[in-house]
């Protein structure tokens, strides 16, 4: 394929995103406008941009690249992100009816609205935000920099800037209708690849026949290990119910019932889609067994089995991916930035006439730390699971224990957190703990759901009540430039 013309669809492609950015935000007046379309996102709005996040780039590079070394093991990406999205939908979808802006509300309200943990938990997630940003730049850009045959480091910089700008300009109400849009493109170029690449090597019996005996066992556990599966699996799912980006569909949503719908969709169509990265990886290695870096599937396939236009849909909808998951982890990000790192900074909120101007240079900033850890990093499924079982665990933990058990206490969350993060550094340390368990997401999870339980127990019950909660979680949501702060006792 002609780089040329592949960058320059590309590029025409970008200008018609900028545009649909453009229409939204003309509607735009505040921040919850901004940052949360107003809170008001209909059942197919939040359906399509829930889908194109998930069908992103662990889905179009990291799953197929998963499937071209090992097999069915591909789908475990999948089934793990399923799992974790019906949860979050079973779980959490009620958090939308208590109007949290950001996550770190929402998890210091199970314990009484405690600063200490709302901060803790601001600034971890905002590492997450941007942990799963730079991600996304690492996944697009090896994507773009293989197709265009262009220097990687100059593709993580026009993948960067490809997505902020229309975010800069649209915020989240663009990013909800161009991850619709890009949802469709993604599942009819995945469903093409499938069907052209069946025919290319032969035929099921081909495919099958041409893979290593234990890639084509149940999962591929014959291959990579039942704890080592267990583990992408959970880690996947833990990523999915404590990823912010998530939680801002619960928040931005038109109702429970729209949002519980919504995900309840996306998990039963993402489990069947599952598979299909598998596939791909599959039929890639059949073609070419000795591919030099197993994340250039996808392109590869796409390259050398689709017809032309069909090729360029097809790798513009795996770009789609990445950008589509970057512009909504952006958006959050964003949200933990004014809403929880600014306070901790100055003591008070951004003032609403202040909100937009202040979103689109906090996207600037977002972008632009994320990109630096892009530019560190060239293995996508690696910096994911880490990622995910050193921020994350801990913040899935405060999530459940909040959630489904009462006599959990602020101390009890930060021993959660710290924690979690202990035990994943003291796994990643151990090159045999992680040839065992592939990465350290359940011994992780597990203390983190042991420490905080302990330390519950060891420590005075919450005396706050949830109305409470809410009420000081309001008040200094409140207290922005021209309001004098109130401040949220420690002790809470």
């Amino acid at each position: 394929m002609n780089s040329q013309a592949f960058l320059t669809a590309f590029a025409v492609y970008i200008l018609f995103l900028i545009w649909l950015g453009w229409l939204a935000s003309r509607k735009q007046k505040d921040g919850d406008d901004f940052l949360l379309a107003g809170r008001s996102l209909p059942l197919f709005l939040t359906l399509g941009t829930t889908l194109a996040t998930m069908v992103g780039t662990g889905s179009s590079m990291g799953a197929v690249g998963f499937g071209y070394a090992n097999g069915w093991a591909g789908a475990l990406y999948g089934i793990g992100g399923a799992i974790g999205i019906l949860l979050t939908a079973w779980w959490f979808a009620p958090a939308r009816d208590l109007q949290f802006m950001t996550m770190s509300e929402e998890l210091s309200y199970y314990v009484g609205a405690n600063r200490l943990v709302k901060n803790v938990v601001g600034i971890l997630i905002f590492l997450a935000c941007v942990g799963w940003l730079g991600a996304h730049i690492l996944g697009g850009g090896m994507y773009l920099a293989w197709i265009a045959d262009i220097n990687p480091t100059t593709a993580k910089i026009i993948i960067a800037l490809g997505f902020s700008i229309y975010v800069v300009i649209g915020g989240y109400t663009a990013v909800v209708w161009t991850d619709t849009i890009q949802a469709i493109i993604l599942f009819a170029g995945f469903i093409l690849m499938v069907l052209f690449a069946l025919d290319k090597v032969g035929g099921w019996d081909a495919l099958m026949s041409a893979q290593p005996a234990s890639n084509i066992s149940f999962l591929a556990l014959e291959k990579i290990g039942t704890l080592p599966a267990l583990s992408l699996v959970v880690v996947v799912a833990v990523g999915v119910l404590a990823t912010p980006s998530f939680r801002q569909r619960v928040y931005s949503g038109e109702s429970v019932r729209s949002v519980r719908k919504s995900f309840a969709l996306s998990g039963v169509l993402y489990l069947f889609f599952s598979f299909i990265p598998a596939l791909i990886g599959m039929a890639a290695f059949v073609l070419n067994p000795e591919l030099g870096n197993s994340n250039y599937a996808f392109p590869y396939l796409a390259l050398n089995v689709l017809p032309l236009v069909v090729g360029v849909i097809v790798l513009i909808a795996g770009l789609s991916a990445t950008m589509s998951s970057a512009s909504s982890d952006a958006i959050a990000g964003v949200a933990i930035l004014l809403r929880d790192i600014f306070i901790i900074v100055t003591g008070r909120a951004p003032a609403n006439e202040h909100m937009i101007p202040y979103s689109r240079l906090g996207i600037v900033f977002v972008t632009t730390l994320a990109l630096g850890f892009a530019l560190a990093s060239n293995d996508i499924i690696t910096y994911i699971t880490l990622m995910i079982s050193t921020v994350m665990s801990g913040m899935f933990a405060c999530g459940l224990l909040g959630k489904f058990w009462s006599r959990y206490t602020w101390q009890g969350a930060i021993a959660s957190l710290v924690a979690a993060s202990v035990t994943s550094f003291a796994v990643m340390w151990s090159e045999a703990a992680l040839s065992v368990l592939g990465n350290p997401i359940l011994p992780a999870v597990s203390l983190a759901l042991g420490a905080g339980i302990a330390v519950s127990l060891l420590t005075p019950r919450n005396r706050v009540s949830p109305q409470q909660a809410l009420e000081l979680l309001a008040a200094q949501r409140n207290a922005t430039d021209s309001a004098k702060h109130c401040a949220l006792p420690a002790e809470q």
